[in-house]
Parts: structure tokens; C-alpha cells; sequence
């Protein structure tokens, strides 16, 4: 492991983010050694620019996301001076939100597009990140006084990390970002919560539903993993179907509190699990 640079963290507010959960992970839920490590849906990251390893491989399905890393790794000055022009106001948000509204979207370089979803997740309500079915930004302006929405040195801090290090990117379904994982690898696996109601379902971090099947295919992969000898480690709501479904594993039930729901009456303490293949000897 290098050394620990604090500024390396995420640079997105996340839905179902982990950095409440990181103090738990680290005291007592990660591998005693590992080689690889994995990330297969990263979100904003937080368990990774928590450990900062020398060499990983991180994916996830939402393009945008990883356009994103992508345009901080490889072109972070442009993106620092497209982020200063913009401006926390109704009407302009309104305006960037709609560009994935418009053919011309197509048009748009990759640093116009990260520049954007940074400007939308800083400005937006409750730093939601959410796409309709046709997979458009559809959550409306935040009326903040003062947003960050250009942190320097967090930017520069993990352009860093993601330069100095061997840290892959990759835009697939998981089951493809791990194909190649093997013995004494350790993935992380913070897949879309399973609903703990039928009206609780958040849909929306990419147009691709993550329902009880795609659930179930996850199992499957980490069972698949679990016999090449990796250390697998997954997050998930505390629901019937996942301790069921993951019954062989060892299980935690944990108590978190999630900040983000467009609901506030339903923001608080949520029952999530910590599952996983080995134990912490």
C-alpha cells in the first residue's frame, strides 16, 4: 500500500455512497492481505480512496460515471477551467441538465460531459445522481447558497492517485470486470440495494434495472469467485432475500444512516449487511 493522501476522496456525492461505512470495513471486514483489488460498481468510490491501492481495476456500468474518472485521470486542467464556468443558477442548471435531452449531446467532448455531471451533482437536490428510463438527468436544481461545485485540490489529488498508480477503468457489466480475478484478489461488490419494499426501490443510477435476477446472476459471480480463491466482500440492504440468497456466506447486519432520499421523512437509520467468503483471522 502507498501512503494515505486524505484529499484522495470522492468527488461525487453518490446514492448509496459507503463512506459511512468505511470505519466498519476497516476495523474489521478487509482481507488481511490482498493482491488485485476490485471495485465492479464504483459510485463515488469512497472504499477506494479510502485504501488507495497500488493496483486496481474499477468499473461501472454508467458511462457518464466513468467518462468522468476518465476526464480527471487524463485532462484535469481542461476540466478545472470548464468547471469555473459555470454558475449556481436555476435557469442554467436547467439548461445543462437538458443537454442529454438533445442530439447534440453526441457532440459534446468528454470533458464537457464530466464538467457537467460535476456541476449537476454539486447543484442538484440532495446530490442525487438519477436518470429516467430514457437515461436522462431528471433531478431538479438544489437552490444552494454556496456549492463546491470546483474542488481543486480534491480533483488534483486523485488525478494523482489514479496517474501514480496502476488503477484501471473499465465501463462493463460486472460480471465481465472480474473475469479475470484470481487467487488472492480482493473484490468489493456495493451493487444497487435490493428493495427492502416494493415502493422503496430507488430506480435510477443507469437505465439498466438491477432487479431480483440480476441480483441472483451477482450471487452466482461471487460463488464463481469464491472457488478461484478470491476474497470476496459485499454491501447490500438487510433484506429476507439477500440473507437467504447469500446463506452460505458469513453475514454482519449493520445499522446506517442514509442521507440521501428525495423523501426527508424517510432519511435515518436503513439495516444493511455486510456479506462475505472469508474470515478475519
Amino acid at each position: 500500500m502507498a501512503s494515505v493522501n486524505k484529499l484522495v476522496r470522492p468527488f461525487l456525492k453518490w446514492a448509496g455512497g459507503k463512506r459511512q461505512l468505511i470505519p466498519t470495513i476497516l476495523g474489521n471486514h478487509l482481507p488481511k492481505k490482498y493482491n488485485m483489488y476490485y471495485e465492479p460498481f464504483i459510485g463515488g468510490g469512497a472504499l477506494l480512496f479510502t485504501l488507495q491501492p497500488n493496483k486496481a481495476i474499477i468499473n461501472d456500468s454508467n458511462s457518464e460515471l466513468i467518462n468522468c474518472y476518465e476526464v480527471i485521470r487524463d485532462s484535469i486542467d481542461e476540466l478545472i477551467d470548464d468547471l469555473k464556468r459555470h454558475e449556481n443558477d436555476k435557469n442554467y442548471y436547467y439548461a445543462i441538465r437538458d443537454w442529454d435531452r438533445k442530439k447534440s449531446y453526441s457532440h459534446k467532448t468528454k470533458i464537457e460531459r464530466a464538467s457537467r455531471i460535476i456541476f449537476l451533482n454539486k447543484t442538484c437536490y440532495n446530490g442525487l445522481f438519477r436518470v429516467n428510463s430514457q437515461g436522462q438527468f431528471n433531478v431538479p436544481f438544489g437552490s444552494y447558497k454556496n456549492p463546491n461545485i470546483l474542488d481543486v485540490d480534491v480533483l488534483k489529488a486523485v488525478n494523482k492517485y489514479l496517474n501514480e498508480n496502476q488503477i484501471k477503468l473499465l465501463n462493463q457489466d460486472f460480471n465481465e470486470a472480474v473475469k479475470h480475478a484470481q487467487e488472492g484478489d480482493f473484490l468489493y461488490f456495493d451493487p444497487p440495494y435490493d428493495p427492502v419494499s416494493e415502493s422503496a426501490s430507488f430506480t435510477g443510477y443507469d437505465i439498466n434495472g438491477f432487479d431480483k435476477d440480476e441480483q441472483r446472476r451477482l450471487k452466482k459471480t461471487c460463488d464463481d469467485l469464491t472457488q478461484r480463491g478470491c476474497s470476496v466482500l459485499l454491501s447490500n440492504a438487510y433484506t429476507e432475500f439477500i440473507v437467504e440468497l447469500y446463506k452460505d456466506y458469513h453475514q454482519t447486519k449493520i445499522s446506517a444512516t442514509r442521507a440521501i432520499n428525495s423523501n426527508g421523512q424517510k432519511r435515518g437509520k436503513v439495516d444493511e449487511i455486510l456479506i462475505k467468503n472469508y474470515l478475519n483471522l
